[in-house]
Order: structure tokens, then sequence, then C-alpha cells
């Protein structure tokens, strides 16, 4: 179970037992997703079709930005272990002091959104890479400053380069 949220006041639960049965808020959620490949599927749910593109992701923060039919949604997540965490009270125990940032694959950079010196906050925007024709938005990780960038404008990077250093 997980929970995810669009913002405030907007939080659901989810149980993803198997691969056909998910159940949101306790309610059994019946639909059919077609994956077309580089991100983008087709969802049909109680008679309406829906076309979805995964625009960005970021695993470390459980972000994802999703366009559906034309509409960004941002989602964030909560696994079991963060709920845990939470309710026991210890939920910035889990943050750990981040010194750099690292290209979660293989990219061209198309945009530097920091500089050195740069104060950042959990989530800001750091740098933009472009993967398999989709734009990845990386933010940071945890609150911290910008040391330095290790990367260029148009540089292509490797998975696991040091894109940034964070003071």
């Amino acid at each position: 179970m997980f929970q995810i949220s669009t913002g405030p006041g907007q939080l659901w639960e989810v149980d993803y037992r198997a691969a056909d049965t998910v159940a949101i808020n306790g309610q059994p959620f019946a639909w059919d997703l077609a994956d077309l490949g580089e991100g983008r599927f087709h969802i049909l749910h109680e008679g309406r079709s829906y076309n979805a593109e995964v625009v960005s992701m970021d695993a470390a923060i459980k972000s994802i930005l999703l366009k559906i039919n034309g509409q960004q949604i941002e989602l964030t997540g909560k696994d079991r272990f963060d709920l845990l965490l939470e309710r026991l009270g210890m939920s910035n125990a889990a943050v750990a002091k981040v010194n750099e940032l690292k290209a979660p694959m293989p990219g061209l950079i198309v945009d530097i959104r920091v500089a050195p010196g740069q104060a950042v906050l959990k989530g800001d925007p750091l740098l933009v890479l472009e993967a398999m024709k989709m734009e990845n938005i990386l933010k940071a990780p945890a609150d911290g400053t910008v040391s330095s960038l290790k990367v260029t404008l148009r540089d292509n990077v490797q998975k696991g380069q040091v894109l940034v250093q964070f003071a």
C-alpha cells in the first residue's frame, strides 16, 4: 500500500496487490492499460478513454509528472516505509546528507536551472535531462547549497555520472 498526492487535500491510498488488482481508498479500481511505448499509455476506465504520458519521473523523491489528455498532473508518493516512519514520528530520520546528484539514465542536458552557490530546497528543479525523447526534470533530493555543476548545457551524460555537487 502507498499514498499518492496531487497537492494539499488531494490524497489517495493505493493498494496494488497484483498486476490486475488495484484498489483506491479501499474501492476496486477497474481499468484497462495499454503500453504504447516511450512512456505513453492508453487507459480505459468506466467507459472513458485517456491518453497518458510520463513527462518526467524522479524515483529518489517519488515524484512523477504525467500528461493526461493534455493536462499535466504532478504526483508524489509515499511507500509503506515512508508511512511507517511518519507514523513513528521519524519521517525526517530518513533524510540523509546528500553530497551529489547523479544521472539516473544516459541522456542529454537540455536545461540548467541552478548555479554554484545557490541554495535549493528538496524538490527544486536543478537540471533537465532528455532521454528517450522525454524531458526529465532532475530535482534536488534534499535541502542544500549547490557547490559545483559537473556538466554544461548540451553535454551527453552516462547513467551514474555526477551532475551536481552539494556543499
